[in-house]
């Protein structure tokens, strides 16, 4: 059974209660207001009777005709104590089944109903008293044909007043569902489209302004189509830079093996060439595992307090050896401060954001460090006078393997695999801070990387940022 047809079963049924409970609500109250209105009519009539009536000194009940009216619809008796008839107001004998000879039992007035012959008539019964004494009964009969009449009419029109809404709703419940269901149809065929073509590149068509659980579904099918596409498309990136950049060292590593073995002797240089790159190629599967463990949250971090400025003046020490005299490093402001976190992995972090400033940086000029605390965060600034980064490259600094053109010079044994930045960017987030990137092309290029003093004060962190747009 579909979805379709369950829903539409469930709503048709419920509305099929409701009407059922209302029709039958709405058919008793009109037949106790029908009813009620005999009774008051049973009840006047009555009184107008005794108003007509009289007691002899002997105990017999006498009746002023002159002054009594009686309805059509009405009839009555008057009886003694023993059941004896002594008024009737129909002689057809039909009031004598009518009479309850159970009565006696009773002293006080009553209404009931009677059938007989096929036909329903409200009685009710009254007894007779004179100072204080009972000298008999007397009951008075209408007959309920007219409101049988109005509850068989009722009757039918509820049942077919049931019936149409009933089917109304079904039709109804019906194509509303199917409106409500069409996006999930869409959804199952996009699906399949997906699984049988792999193309991550199809959405679901999504209503505008729509704001309800179908629609709510359909933009976040839509958010994980994109991430899907993204990171498929990250993936084939991925592979396709991991064999680019392991074809360079395998082709020299073969090329060497295979020459020393044309030349049946170990040459120095070739053992020389073929060990750089087996360290290159160590390093790049290092950098790949702890990029891999970034990524999946599993970055191992001893998490300890760590005097950030001491790192800072140690990577300074590092930077003047990296640049071995060639570019000006100076260290501006610089705040103690505490911060609890990874030593090694903060000094990676900084290592690799100051190598970069010294490789893209020309000879002669500067390299700047600072550090700041402002509230509970503490700034750490690199900032160089560079080449500076084309806008359109920042987005992708923190991309794996990413190199802008002018580094991507795979032949300088000095070159990177383009994994410093993510690698740095992830580390940094998972001490809960971020990287910022001011840059300008022919000015340098400044990094701002901002920690929590405590990893309590993470989720307080002034520093909104959309992780898909940064990464």
């Amino acid at each position: 059974m579909s979805l379709r047809l369950r829903l539409t079963l469930i709503y048709t049924s419920l509305l099929s209660g409701v009407v059922i409970l209302l029709s039958s609500v709405m058919y008793a109250m009109i037949y106790i207001v029908m009813i009620n209105q005999v009774d008051t009519f049973l009840e006047h009539s009555a009184n107008h009777i005794m108003d007509s009536l009289w007691i002899y000194p002997n105990g017999e009940i006498g009746i002023d005709y002159q002054a009594l009216e009686i309805n059509d619809l009405l009839e009555f008796q008057i009886r003694s104590n023993e059941g004896e008839l002594l008024l009737s107001s129909n002689d057809e004998g039909f009031l004598d089944q009518i009479w309850d000879p159970q009565i006696d039992e009773k002293n006080y007035s009553e209404f009931r109903n009677v059938s007989f012959d096929g036909n329903s008539y409200r009685v009710f019964n009254l007894p007779l008293e004179a100072e204080g004494e009972h000298y008999g009964w007397m009951f008075v009969v209408s007959p309920l044909t007219s409101i049988r009449e109005t509850q068989r009419v009722l009757g039918l029109v509820y049942l077919a007043t049931a019936i149409l809404a009933i089917f109304l709703s079904s039709l109804i419940s019906w194509f509303v569902v199917g409106r409500g269901l069409r996006t999930l149809a869409v959804m199952v065929d996009i699906a399949k489209s997906i699984s049988g073509t792999e193309d991550l590149s199809q959405r679901l068509p999504v209503e505008t302004g729509r704001v309800d659980e179908v629609g709510q579904l359909g933009l976040t099918f839509n958010q994980t189509l994109s991430r899907l596409e993204r990171l498929f498309n990250t993936q084939r990136r991925f592979l396709a830079d991991v064999s680019h950049e392991l074809r360079t060292p395998l082709t020299v590593i073969k090329g060497n093996v295979g020459l020393m073995r044309l030349m049946h002797e170990f040459d120095i240089e070739s053992l020389d060439s073929v060990e750089g790159e087996v360290d290159r190629l160590t390093r790049l599967v290092g950098d790949l595992l702890l990029m891999a463990q970034a990524e999946t949250g599993r970055l191992p971090l001893l998490m300890a307090p760590v005097e950030i400025d001491d790192v800072l003046f140690e990577i300074f020490e590092q930077l003047k050896v990296l640049s071995d005299g060639k570019h000006e490093i100076r260290i501006l402001d610089v705040e103690p401060a505490m911060v609890t976190g990874d030593r090694d992995r903060l000094k990676q972090v900084f290592l690799n954001l100051g190598g970069n400033a010294v490789k893209f940086t020309p000879e002669a000029k500067h390299i700047f460090l600072s550090l700041d605390v402002e509230g509970k965060w503490v700034k750490v600034v690199i900032r160089d006078e560079g080449r500076g980064i084309p806008k359109a490259e920042v987005s992708r600094l923190f991309d794996r393997f990413y190199r802008g053109d002018k580094a991507r010079r795979r032949d300088d044994k000095d070159a990177g695999f383009g994994l410093g930045l993510p690698i740095a960017y992830w580390i940094v987030r998972s001490h809960g801070g971020r990287i910022d990137v001011e840059t300008e092309v022919g000015v340098g290029t400044t990094f701002n990387v901002w920690l929590p003093i405590s990893q309590t004060d993470v989720p307080t962190r002034p520093l909104d940022f959309d992780e898909e747009d940064e990464v």
